[in-house]
This record gives structure tokens, C-alpha cells and sequence, in this order.
């Protein structure tokens, strides 16, 4: 329990703070470890999520520069597009890209058809995502570690594997902190049995989910 608290304790200084590189270095290993060990996802799925995250990003970045602003957040192979692009051709043109990679279960596509957004808007949206992140990582029977949270503008969206239980929490926290108008949840919902499987076998269940609903 005290070795749980302690990494906690620095998960939660690295978020609110956003430490430098030297910070994450030394205590990297110990998140990392954390990491593997708390995700539901396999760590074999953790590299193809990373993977898809890191080709599709940096392939629309070199396919269209700065008429588009694309973040990719992949988890559990289920694939988030969010950020700004000059026109709805390159929104389309992002979307299918993504699709046709092989590892892509699916993909959702809230690109914003408008101008790139400023560094500030995009400080504002990583402090936002600490604030819910922090909340999280102290929730009791909320697994923060098989989750992830972006924010866009004053939106909200959630990814993970989780129990119907621990989603009504998330999208909880996530409604119930200031400055978040939208949350959307796009989770790969697991039943309690399933649950006890993955703490046992750290495996997810790759079956595809339903379309995900929006919460207000």
C-alpha cells in the first residue's frame, strides 16, 4: 500500500507540474513499471497503440504541414483524432489514412474544420488534462493507468477499458471540473467478470465494442 501511495504521490507531481526531462528521467522507471503493471491493455497492444500514435501523427504532419494542427491518441487499437485542419478535404483525407492503417480497430474523427489553435489555447488543454488526470489517479477503484483523457477546447473525451462503475466516475470527474462544457466517452465497456480476468492475466478483451454515446 505504501509503495502504491509513493508512486501515486510521483505520477501526481509529474502531471500538475509537467517536469522537466530530467525529472521524468529519474523517476521513469519507476512510472513506467507502474505503467505496464496497472493497464489492462497487454503491453504487446501498449507498443501498437504508441505505434500507431507515432506513425500517424508524424505521416499528417508531413502530408500537410501547417494547414492542419492532427493529435492522435490511440487505445486499445480504437483511434481519436482531434486538433484543427484548414478544410474538410484534409479531415477526410486524415480519417481515411488512419483507417487504412492495419492495427486501427476504429477511428473517431472530431477534427475542426478552422484555424490551427494558438499556444496558449494548447497549454490551456494540457492543464486541463492534469486537473482530470490528478483527480483520477486518487480515485479509489478508478484504474487512471487504463485510461486516457484529452481535452479540446472546453471538450473532453475518454478512452479506456473499464466496468460501467468505473465509467459513470469518470465522466464524473471529468464533467464536474471547471472549465469542461462536453465530455465524450469512447470506452471499451467490460463486465465485472472481465474485470477480475484482466487484474489476474493483464489482457483486454479485443472484441469490438458498440458506438460509444456523448455525454453532457
Amino acid at each position: 500500500m505504501q509503495i502504491s501511495s509513493f508512486i501515486k504521490l510521483i505520477v501526481a507531481v509529474a502531471i500538475a507540474s509537467q517536469v522537466t526531462a530530467c525529472g521524468v528521467l529519474a523517476v521513469g522507471g519507476v512510472a513506467a513499471t507502474a505503467s505496464v503493471a496497472t493497464d489492462r491493455r497487454t503491453p504487446a497492444v501498449q507498443a501498437i497503440d504508441k505505434g500507431i500514435e507515432l506513425e500517424a501523427e508524424n505521416a499528417l504532419a508531413k502530408r500537410f504541414g501547417d494547414d492542419a494542427h492532427i493529435n492522435v491518441t490511440s487505445f486499445n487499437q480504437k483511434v481519436l483524432l482531434t486538433g484543427e485542419v484548414k478544410d474538410a478535404g484534409i479531415k477526410g483525407e486524415a480519417d481515411a489514412y488512419v483507417k487504412s492503417m492495419k492495427n486501427a480497430r476504429s477511428v473517431f474523427n472530431e477534427l475542426i474544420v478552422g484555424p490551427n489553435s494558438s499556444y496558449t489555447s494548447r497549454a490551456n488543454e494540457s492543464y486541463l488534462e492534469s486537473k482530470i488526470k490528478t483527480q483520477m489517479l486518487f480515485t479509489e477503484k478508478l484504474p487512471s493507468n487504463s485510461m486516457a483523457v484529452v481535452a479540446e477546447g472546453t471538450s473532453v473525451y475518454l478512452m479506456g477499458i473499464l466496468t460501467q462503475g468505473e465509467v459513470d466516475m469518470a465522466k464524473k470527474i471529468a464533467s464536474n471540473t471547471n472549465g469542461v462544457k462536453d465530455v465524450y466517452a469512447y470506452f471499451d465497456l467490460i463486465s465485472e467478470a472481465e474485470k477480475n480476468r484482466l487484474e489476474k492475466q493483464g489482457k483486454a478483451d479485443e472484441s469490438q465494442p458498440s458506438s460509444p454515446p456523448k455525454f453532457q
